[in-house]
């Protein structure tokens, strides 16, 4: 068993609806793990000890603070090498960045050196799960399911599927697309913590039979997962209206081929129609909302207000390269910011609930992620309230645990995480980074 003594805070539910009953918090508290990687016990010190004390290898952290490792709902594993890439609009900016970058993941060796620096961001922010998309390539999902395998992540993957309306280096053959996905499906899928996403990058670039094809995916396959973008951009919007003229909205082709009668993530949703909002909230869906790609390519700001009032699941994605920072303390800062901004505040406990069990709630995992409680995973981070010199300060004039994180949230980025840990084995240390990627 090993023991890690430190402030811990988690959520058990939804603040925005249950208020603070929802926060399960100990100033002075215990996680005990036992060697499966499973968490045994969460709670204060001092009565834990008395019965673990003496079987437990023993680990004691001052000013630090114990959270559930963050879930990023939304981001593309090939664009790590493209984040800050000067912005323009969604649709100029991946005909003259993003598809030209994704080209390069058809070569296995260059999508693992690639995957290893993406996993490596993700642990040094904190991030023990991720939904990932892949490129067109089936070369470049392996890569990431292969290091994934190895680090023990729980992570949610797919090959993005494009037959249309996009450059010819990442476009495929519809039979093929199906073919590869396939072959992805049964290699990986449930393998360790692994599980697989049926890809659709967004409704205009695959035609009516590559999505007819993926519903056949999900059809042989029901624990599959389906990740798509939806409403990100009002240019966007009109292409895919012109794409499928016949259809009512944007969300209606989804539909139409059964996409939100399951765990599904739909990334952005800034611009549903009335009609649309009625759909998602009658589906099984949820949204990813990303703060800071929205901002970087001016595509809009998300109502997170209007989601509640439709009870649709809301949680966050850095959706990197297009969002600026691996960090998920960083993107709720900006979508803290975004609300702002709409007459809504979110507090802290909002924002830890985003980045942890409103992700594994999306994907029908808060049974096993997203928490502290007894009989989960042991992914979890260790933060530091005094990673930078100012942080120190601004920690000292903090009096309750809401000020703490929420200052903490704001101010944070990388610095703050002090360790992450994967099923209990420690898979970050910030003493020991030294990490270079030239």
């Amino acid at each position: 068993m090993d023991a890690y003594r430190a402030e811990i805070i988690y959520c058990t539910n939804d603040p925005s609806k249950f208020g603070e009953s929802s926060i399960c918090h100990f100033e002075d508290g215990l996680l005990v793990v036992n060697s499966s990687g499973e968490i045994v016990a969460c709670g204060e010190a001092k009565t834990l000890l008395k019965e673990w004390g003496g079987n437990c290898s023993y680990n004691e952290y001052k000013n630090h603070l114990i959270v559930p490792g963050f879930i990023d709902s939304h981001i593309h594993f090939p664009q790590t090498e493209m984040l800050a890439a000067h912005g323009e609009q969604l649709l100029s900016w991946l005909e003259n960045y993003t598809y030209p970058v994704e080209e390069n993941f058809c070569d296995k060796s260059y999508s693992l050196k690639i995957a290893n620096i993406f996993l490596t961001e993700l642990l040094k922010n904190g991030t023990t799960s991720a939904v990932v998309f892949g490129s067109v390539h089936k070369e470049s999902v392996d890569a990431l399911f292969e290091l994934s395998y190895e680090k023990n992540m729980r992570i949610i993957a797919g090959k993005a599927l494009m037959d249309r309306n996009v450059p010819f280096g990442v476009r495929e053959n519809t039979l093929d697309g199906f073919i590869k996905s396939k072959e992805l499906i049964d290699q990986w899928h449930n393998k360790g913590r692994l599980s697989y996403a049926v890809t659709p990058r967004f409704a205009a670039s695959s035609s009516y039979e590559q999505l007819d094809g993926c519903k056949k995916l999900l059809n042989d396959y029901p624990d599959l997962y389906l990740q798509t973008h939806l409403s990100e951009n009002h240019e966007e919007i009109d292409f895919v209206k012109k794409t499928y003229p016949t259809f009512q909205n944007y969300l209606s082709i989804y539909d139409e081929f059964d996409f939100l009668g399951r765990p599904s993530i739909f990334a952005h949703c800034i611009h549903l129609e009335k009609k649309e909002w009625d759909l998602m909230s009658n589906s099984k869906a949820a949204i990813s909302h990303c703060p800071t790609s929205n901002l970087f390519l001016g595509s809009g700001l998300f109502d997170m207000k209007k989601s509640r009032s439709f009870d649709i699941p809301v949680s966050l994605g850095t959706d990197i390269g297009a969002g600026t920072s691996f960090s998920m303390m960083q993107t709720f800062s900006e979508a803290y910011k975004i609300q702002q901004l709409q007459g809504t505040s979110l507090n802290g406990f909002d924002g830890l609930y985003l980045m942890t069990l409103a992700g594994a709630k999306a994907i029908n995992l808060d049974h096993r992620i997203g928490t502290l409680e007894a009989g989960t995973e042991a992914d979890f981070v260790i933060l530091n309230y005094n990673s930078t010199p100012y942080m120190e300060f601004r920690n000292s004039k903090c009096d309750t645990i809401h000020d703490r994180l929420f200052s903490l949230l704001m101010l944070g980025d990388d610095r703050a995480v002090s360790e992450t840990y994967i099923m209990g084995k420690k898979k970050f240390d910030q003493s020991n980074c030294n990490d270079t990627y030239l």
